[in-house]
């Protein structure tokens, strides 16, 4: 592997053997690139780290932007940029080439919601999503439920009825 901006062809002999020129490697647990680059290492390591257990998640506005701002922060610093260097998310992520964070979390939701309608009954996570609890919510505003969340965003994104997901 030579580490180059530009494809560049390069023998390498180690003995009498020429060994191979690859376009990426893994070395002590880090894959490495030819041209350098980390997001690669980065979608392996950290992405997975910070959205464990997403299907589950109720995104609530707080929520979105504590995501988008932990996100934006690792993206700056793979970029070599800071706050202060003024450039917009948007320009970081097509430099980059990386989609955002929460849609990768509302596409495995919804992933997740597609398995749960069509599991079979008798099965747990099927038999919890289609429950209706019983007795009373507690005053105030009631928290958003998982299910009214999903459902809300099949609406929203695919156009599905609530009904349907009954």
């Amino acid at each position: 592997m030579v580490l180059n901006r530009k494809r560049v062809e390069c023998t390498l002999r180690v003995g009498d053997e020429i060994l191979p020129q690859v376009e990426e490697f893994k070395y002590l647990g880090v894959l490495f690139t030819s041209k350098g680059r980390l997001e690669r290492e980065i979608n392996r390591r950290v992405v997975p780290a910070l959205t464990y257990g997403h299907e589950l998640w109720v995104v609530t506005e707080r929520t979105r932007s504590r995501v988008q701002a932990a996100e934006m922060s690792f993206l700056r610093r793979v970029a070599g940029l800071s706050l202060r260097d003024r450039v917009r998310s948007l320009v970081i992520r097509e430099d980059l080439g990386v989609d955002p964070l929460l849609l990768r979390v509302e596409r495995s939701q919804m992933r997740w919601l597609g398995h749960l309608v069509r599991m079979p009954p008798g099965h747990l996570p099927g038999e919890v999503f289609r429950a209706c609890p019983t007795g009373r919510r507690p005053r105030g505003r009631p928290r958003t439920r998982w299910r009214d969340y999903v459902s809300r965003l099949a609406w929203e994104r695919l156009g599905i009825p609530r009904e349907e997901l009954d």
